[in-house]
């Protein structure tokens, strides 16, 4: 049996918490692979929307073990936080949620460390979530971070308290004004610990190797979106972590010859939250109206989200880092109402039109060019079958199953679970 992954293809907030939430039913075990809190992930359904940050989105299945991988970084607080909502709805995770111990952990510090690198950037910032993911990744390349296994140890305190005495001292060097009472953190993150070492810890890798030669099906799910990838993305308007297939093998433990299906999620539009480039970015009614309806605002930081035109350069380009076998359209519905639709098919980069994205998107060596098309009026979020989408839009699927060379498999007209049409 082997293992397929589900990935954003853009800057993130695709809907994969949907997708992932309407396929756990196929897979015995979820498992994320990469990012921290600093991703929402939204799940719609009985009339209940539902956010989760750091626990995987299949957690709403009573029958599917979710684990989080050891790419991925943990804020107790938060995931503390994330596990009462749980307990709120009556959902029995203690069976059903497994740690690796090889995660490593987001100290009060590194959330510091994170606004003070963000404030002495001035407006050179990069967007940060200031969630201290970035600083945390940094202790884990550079070999002085805290892992889940840590807290397991006797004297984990000791290493806790070298390394926030280090992470103090680089926010002094920042020279900026960060305001902070720490001993008031600290007695928020410990008790959030204690809450945090009453879950299982597994050796994770070994778990799926394990779970893989038994026949189990497993999904891993990734965060954010593979334009947002520390290599492949708009460097440096990025996260901290791969977030593209690859990452995968390297946040559960997984061999690449163990991967099947690679799903790849986009919106029928895009969206970037936060700095950097946007070549199809809208500035107009337009981009307002993709955000009101869209409803585009982040789910983990409630920031509005930029709004533009499909960018099939950018696409196409992540459907090959990430090797993706099926496409999945979210928002279609979102699109209804406009008399004409545009798709960015390449760029004007420098005088020279081409079709692969170049290493600088920057809108002053890049000018998109658009194909137009057709749009539709009627209202999709009740439709539950392929036969009964408009025209315009099956004109619109089918020229991007043509250019990609990928077929799309689903396509999602609302937020809601049941709102999903399989092609």
């Amino acid at each position: 049996m082997a293992v397929d992954l589900l990935l954003g293809l853009q800057w993130g907030d695709e809907g994969k918490g949907k997708i992932v939430d309407v396929l756990t039913s196929k897979y015995d075990i979820i498992a994320r692979f990469q990012g921290g809190p600093n991703a929402g992930h939204t799940l719609v359904f009985n009339g209940k929307k539902h956010v989760l940050h750091t626990i995987p989105s299949g957690i709403f299945h009573e029958n599917t073990v979710n684990l989080v991988g050891n790419g991925v970084v943990i804020d107790p607080v938060i995931f503390n936080k994330e596990l009462d909502k749980l307990e709120e709805q009556q959902v029995d995770y203690r069976k059903s949620l497994l740690i690796s111990r090889k995660a490593h952990i987001i100290l009060p510090t590194h959330r510091l460390l994170d606004a003070a690198s963000e404030a002495s950037k001035g407006k050179a910032k990069i967007g940060s979530t200031l969630k201290g993911i970035g600083p945390t990744y940094m202790d884990k390349t550079g070999r002085n971070g805290i892992r889940v296994g840590d807290i397991e140890l006797a004297d984990w305190k000791k290493k806790y308290r070298a390394l926030a005495d280090k992470h103090e001292a680089m926010i002094a060097f920042y020279n900026v004004d960060v305001q902070y009472n720490l001993k008031e953190m600290e007695q928020e993150f410990f008790k959030s610990i204690e809450v945090l070492k009453t879950l299982t810890f597994i050796d994770s890798e070994e778990y799926l190797h394990q779970a893989h030669k038994e026949g189990k099906t497993i999904l891993a799910e990734g965060a954010q979106g593979s334009l947002l990838d520390i290599d492949f993305g708009t460097y440096p308007f990025v996260t901290s972590s791969n977030t593209t297939a690859a990452g995968a093998c390297t946040g559960l433990g997984i061999s690449p010859n163990k991967i099947s299906e690679v799903f790849g999620i986009f919106k029928a539009y895009t969206t970037r939250v936060g700095s950097g480039p946007f070549p199809t970015e809208l500035f107009d009614e337009v981009g307002e109206t993709m955000g009101r309806v869209g409803n585009e605002f982040g789910a983990t930081t409630g920031r509005s989200r930029r709004c533009g035109w499909l960018d099939l350069v950018a696409l196409r380009y992540a459907c090959q880092v990430n090797g993706v076998t099926k496409l999945i359209m979210m928002k279609g519905d979102v699109l209804s109402g406009f008399k004409t639709l545009k798709v960015c098919t390449a760029y004007n980069y420098k005088g020279d039109i081409i079709h692969h994205l170049p290493y600088n998107i920057e809108s002053e060596n890049v000018t998109p060019i658009y194909t137009d098309f057709k749009g539709w009026n009627e209202d999709l979020t009740d439709m539950t079958d392929a036969s009964d989408m408009p025209q315009a839009l099956l004109e619109y699927i089918e020229f991007l199953e043509k250019e990609l060379e990928i077929p799309i498999t689903i396509v999602s007209v609302g937020p809601d679970r049941k709102q999903t049409i399989i092609r």
